[in-house]
């Protein structure tokens, strides 16, 4: 092993932010953030798989100003609680977009 070369590139950056969804919801918003840094999020979208994860991947990226390409579900798109990644935008701008977004 000592005789491998290892190269090592860059990923892509972003942040990832742990979610839960609550669907049907009055209307689109930013509920809490809970101590564990989990983001509480209300949709009024229904409990349909695929219209409550595009409904989500479109408030956020109104949210945080970027393009919904720029946003993936990572883990949970079957589940409440997901995994969300946000590409293009480091863990502090993500956080300081969501804190303004509820104001």
């Amino acid at each position: 092993m000592a005789d491998r070369e290892f190269r090592l590139h860059d990923g892509k950056k972003g942040a990832a932010l742990a979610i839960r969804v609550t669907p049907r919801a009055s209307k689109n918003e930013i509920h809490e953030i809970q101590s564990d840094g989990t983001v509480k999020i209300h949709l009024t979208a229904s409990t349909a798989e695929s219209k409550l994860n595009q409904a989500l991947i479109e408030f956020l990226s109104q949210v945080l100003g970027i393009p919904a390409e720029k946003i993936e579900i990572v883990v949970g798109s079957n589940t409440r609680d997901k995994l969300v990644s946000v590409l293009d935008l480091d863990a502090e701008m993500v956080h300081q977009r969501i804190l303004e977004h509820m104001a």
